[in-house]
């Protein structure tokens, strides 16, 4: 009869989600969501993760949806930083639990080309869907934020605050694959706040560059000798309806006249 020995006896799979840092939220998410999480993931910790962030960011079954199909799961704790080198201990672990890779935009849909100012100007008419998507704690303060440095004007493509890490956030947008050469600028936009905006009692401001892709590897030498704290992230937009499709689909007059006649 062999002995077993209780550090030899797997933990049970809930048993385990311990090692992923969740905080269990307390309320409690509808019929749909734990459908679409039981039916589309299969690994329990996935299932949790998927829970806990619908929860705590309010999450629609679309949004779910899409961070499901994305798989977000595995992608969540990519994001390209330098904030263990350029931040206290505690203070790198908060930016990193506030910050993702990627971004999901899907209140946003472009069917012809279009530019980083687009996206900016999509995400400002969306304000209350993009402040969800970022997480707890952000304040809007600004898109194309001015700033002035040695009587030269800049403008920052979106600025943030967030209440609970008492930090800045200077965003950029690029609708282009990462290039190392963004970083210059999001630095000196990270440098300019921390001197004009920040008061007593702020933290030190942090760069967020998001992205179309990044090559993780050029996003790691790019950031390797910045004294400032930046994230790399890519972003994802809603998908468009294909011509084709939207050619075949009833317009809204069709269809008010359609309610029109059956009505009768």
């Amino acid at each position: 009869m062999i002995k077993e020995d209780a550090t030899s006896i797997a933990q049970p799979p809930v048993a385990q989600l311990g090692k992923y840092n969740f905080t269990l939220p307390i309320k409690h998410l509808d019929w749909t969501h734990n459908l679409i999480i039981m039916q589309q993931v299969k690994d329990i910790c996935a299932r949790y993760w998927y829970m806990v962030q619908s929860i705590t960011s309010h999450w629609s079954k679309r949004y779910l949806q899409e961070a499901i199909k994305l798989d977000d799961y595995s992608k969540h704790g990519a994001l390209a930083n330098n904030f263990t080198e350029t931040l206290p201990a505690p203070e790198a672990r908060d930016v990193k639990s506030m910050l993702k890779d990627p971004y999901i935009f899907d209140m946003l849909t472009f069917t012809d080309p279009y530019n980083e100012r687009d996206v900016e100007i999509g995400l400002v008419r969306h304000v209350e869907k993009f402040l969800v998507e970022m997480g707890a704690g952000f304040a809007f303060m600004g898109r194309q934020y001015h700033i002035e440095v040695s009587g030269d004007d800049y403008y920052i493509d979106i600025l943030m605050y967030n209440a609970f890490l008492h930090r800045y956030l200077v965003i950029e947008l690029k609708n282009t694959e990462f290039m190392p050469e963004y970083i210059g600028k999001l630095n000196f936009y990270c440098s300019a706040v921390d001197d004009i905006l920040c008061r007593e009692g702020d933290n030190r401001t942090i760069g967020l560059l998001l992205c179309k892709s990044k090559d993780r590897i050029k996003a790691e030498y790019a950031l390797r000798d910045i004294q400032k704290p930046i994230g790399i992230s890519d972003y994802e937009l809603g998908q468009a309806l294909p011509k084709d499709f939207r050619g075949s689909l009833p317009t809204i007059e069709e269809i008010e006249k359609e309610l029109e006649f059956n009505g009768q």
